[in-house]
């Protein structure tokens, strides 16, 4: 029997549901690649009241821990036995179960009513896992993790797969259970057109959340640090949609009218679900009426105007929260 973690169960939503996986592969990537030792904790299925969803991650180093399986209270064990697995460098399975009532009163006293079972991989004995790795992070693939319960262990993504038998027991809980499906959806990835104020906010905080991010801006004054996005495009807006891109989102912030308007005439011929335009509905009104009724009519389901949540507050800061704000309940489906 294949269990697949039933909170994957659509790409708009699995990426928020299981935190933000950017930060461990990321620090998993680095330990693999550099010292080749540290751990890789996954979630393989989860009942009753937990902190972590199935196929969610952290990552433990010697001295160091990326990621979150609990609110603090379980990490300390999970760091030792992470240890554990490290040092005989063989997978080792974990159960947590505090459903029962004495759980609330003793133990960690965790408080949650819930079971958490574990796969821990030690990063030794997975060679070459590094590369699967990158091919998830740079974006556009989905990330195939599959966990058997004779402790083989398989991942793939974008072209690359990689398979490994490591030593251990079977977990003593897997029942009819033979194999853990654990698909991690691809970042999601937001095309920024044009920077302003609240450009620097913005970015932070996408990045925070787990987006890709890229901006197309020609403009020198508005150009972003090294580093504060993942692609940055020297480009005018219509040029930017052309190439090869991922966007589910796309952001019109050219603080210019001009530049919006060629923005929204390109997005119209694209099939990127989500178009935020920034600035007051009366730019919007004047900045539509300069665009064809059929392309009026191909951005009215997916443009967003004005772009943001209304959560009180201005200035850059303000502004850059309010459009994460809608971003973040777009994608986890809760608003329209």
């Amino acid at each position: 029997m294949t269990r697949t973690a039933a909170n994957i169960d659509a790409e708009q939503h699995g990426i928020l549901r299981t935190g933000n996986p950017r930060p461990v592969l990321g620090a998993a990537l680095e330990a693999a690649r550099d010292y080749g030792n540290g751990v890789l904790a996954l979630v393989l299925e989860t009942e009753g009241s937990t902190y972590a969803s199935a196929s969610a991650m952290a990552f433990f180093g010697e001295e160091s821990q990326v990621g979150w399986l609990s609110g603090g209270c379980l990490e300390p064990e999970l760091a030792l036995r992470a240890k554990q697995a490290d040092a005989a460098a063989r997978i080792e399975w974990m159960e947590i179960d505090t459903r029962a009532d004495e759980d609330l009163l003793s133990g960690s006293a965790l408080g949650c009513r819930g079971r958490l079972r574990i796969a821990m991989i030690p990063l030794r004995a997975v060679p070459g896992i590094e590369s699967v790795f990158e091919a998830w992070l740079r974006g556009g693939a989905t990330l195939e993790r599959l966990v058997h319960a004779d402790c083989a262990i398989s991942m793939a993504a974008g072209g690359m797969r990689k398979e490994w038998q490591l030593a251990g027991p079977s977990p003593e809980w897997a029942g009819d259970v033979s194999t853990w499906s654990l698909p991690l959806p691809r970042p999601p990835e937001a095309l920024v057109l044009g920077a302003g104020p609240e450009s620097p906010i913005l970015f932070r905080l996408l990045r925070e959340l787990g987006w890709r991010t890229t901006l197309a801006e020609a403009r020198p004054r508005w150009r972003m640090p090294s580093g504060c996005v993942d692609v940055d495009l020297d480009t005018t807006p219509s040029r930017a949609l052309t190439g090869d891109h991922h966007a589910d989102v796309a952001l019109v912030m050219h603080h210019n009218f001009e530049l919006d308007r060629e923005a929204l005439d390109a997005l119209a011929a694209s099939s990127i679900a989500f178009v935020g335009l920034l600035g007051p509905r009366q730019r919007r009104d004047d900045l539509l009426k300069l665009l064809t009724p059929l392309q009026c009519s191909s951005l009215q389901a997916r443009l967003h105007s004005p772009v943001g949540m209304n959560l009180g507050g201005s200035g850059p800061e303000a502004i850059a929260l309010s459009i994460v704000a809608e971003l973040q309940a777009w994608r986890a489906g809760d608003a329209a």
